[in-house]
């Protein structure tokens, strides 16, 4: 079965709310199982990818019960994880291997983490390298999963990322929570920093100056209420979505406004569109907003290395509105896309089938866009990999004849609900063979 997205007879409009950002939910309910006390999780997104890392910390010994989007983990603090050997399965998510990775490095047992094939595709030894520096006994399989944790006592570490990464300076930023001493990461640029807003709202201190993080080892870590903002990466497809209907205007309630992760909506400005960001407040350390995207001609735009990680998730429905725009866009710096869920930078190859000129190269993409000029009908393959699939979804926005998109599931991972919600904007969708 398939999932055939075409464009509306009319523009998109209404107000509508995204699931709650899963970034934040996978380090809540992973600090909440090492507080002490219940943690309260409100707006839990229900995506197969937190819902690995659910799963993963009932498998380590903490009681998690879900009502809904409200999920109450009571904490085991130091007991966290059995002594002996348990196996997690992490599914397709490898924000709950890697940071899992971290959390249990200190514990008195061994961790088995392994998951689909997807998942064992992705690189791990970029989490192995550091916490054995710091002690543990880390095993990859020829630097991909299963992965093997074997806890013991941990000294901190000066840490300094080759590359951008929010999931490995996670790892060993909770992994330093058990550890000896002081432990400072520091990263060539900026990635994501949810970890270092949510551990002080569950009594860590944290220091950070420019690049640099320090989490000092032995700070005990007491529940609190996470009330989730709207993931941005989710909100972004609406966004673009409307910049490319004539006659949208939709509202996007509630969402995480993070300046780690939203960098899309700086591109999209300088590619002409104007998304208002209205009435900012900040809750759990984190700021959150209403979105207000209008439709848009867009124009073409060069995206460099330095924007890449505070957008890593949207590049690929950013590059399916410089499909639309007027102009070349050249995407580099972004070979982390190609060690995602797929190669996402050979997915977004099949924009050629609907009529646009792109090429990859090693680390992005150049795209010479229609400028508005309807897409052609096509069939592509998401590969798995949600972000995939809703971006070819978002330019079926574009196509009389429609884009059908086949294993349209795998939306589910971030967006329960997906092609409903579009539907619901006015998007023209429908099931086909």
């Amino acid at each position: 079965m398939a999932i055939r997205v075409a464009a509306p007879l009319r523009g998109l409009t209404g107000e509508l709310r995204v699931p709650g950002d899963k970034s934040i939910a996978h380090r809540a309910l992973l600090l909440g199982a090492l507080a002490e006390g219940t943690t309260v999780v409100t707006g839990f997104p229900g995506g197969a990818d937190v819902l690995s890392s659910l799963g993963a910390i009932r498998a380590l010994g903490a009681v998690a019960e879900r009502a809904g989007d409200t999920v109450r983990v009571q904490g085991r603090a130091g007991a966290l994880g059995p002594a002996g050997t348990t196996a997690v399965d992490c599914g397709n998510s490898g924000t709950t291997m890697r940071l899992l990775s971290g959390l249990v490095a200190a514990g008195a047992g061994t961790t088995v983490l392994d998951g689909d094939a997807s998942l064992r595709r992705r690189p791990m030894q970029r989490i192995a390298e550091p916490l054995g520096a710091m002690g543990a006994r880390v095993e990859t399989t020829d630097g991909h999963a299963p992965l093997t944790v074997r806890g013991a006592p941990l000294s901190a570490v000066e840490w300094r990322l080759p590359v951008a990464s929010a999931q490995v300076k996670s790892a060993v930023l909770l992994a330093a929570l058990r550890a000896q001493g002081t432990t400072r990461v520091v990263e060539p640029l900026a990635s994501r920093d949810h970890t270092e807003r949510l551990l002080p709202h569950f009594g860590v201190h944290v220091a950070r100056a420019g690049s640099a993080v320090e989490v000092r080892g032995g700070q005990r870590l007491h529940a609190a209420d996470v009330a989730l903002p709207g993931d941005p990466s989710s909100a972004a497809f609406f966004v673009v979505a409307a910049l490319l209907v004539p006659g949208s205007n939709l509202l996007i309630r509630d969402v995480g406004v993070n300046p780690t992760r939203t960098g899309f909506l700086g591109i999209l400005h300088r590619m002409g569109a104007e998304v208002a960001v209205e009435g900012e407040v900040i809750e759990a350390g984190e700021p959150r907003a209403a979105l207000h995207a209008c439709a848009a001609a867009l124009r073409g735009t060069a995206i460099g290395a330095g924007e890449v990680p505070a957008a890593i998730d949207e590049l690929p429905v950013l590059c399916v509105a410089a499909a639309l725009a007027d102009g070349e866009t050249t995407l580099t710096g972004a070979a982390e896309l190609r060690v995602k869920e797929s190669d996402r930078l050979a997915a977004l190859e099949q924009l050629r089938l609907l009529g646009v000129e792109v090429r990859a190269t090693p680390d992005g993409l150049v795209l010479r866009g229609t400028a508005g000029v309807p897409l052609r009908g096509a069939r592509i393959r998401a590969g798995g990999d949600h972000r995939i699939a809703m971006a070819f979804a978002i330019a079926g926005l574009a196509s009389p004849d429609g884009v059908e998109i086949e294993d349209p599931e795998c939306a589910e991972v971030s967006f329960p609900g997906f092609f409903e919600s579009l539907a619901a904007c006015g998007a023209r969708v429908e099931r086909v063979t």
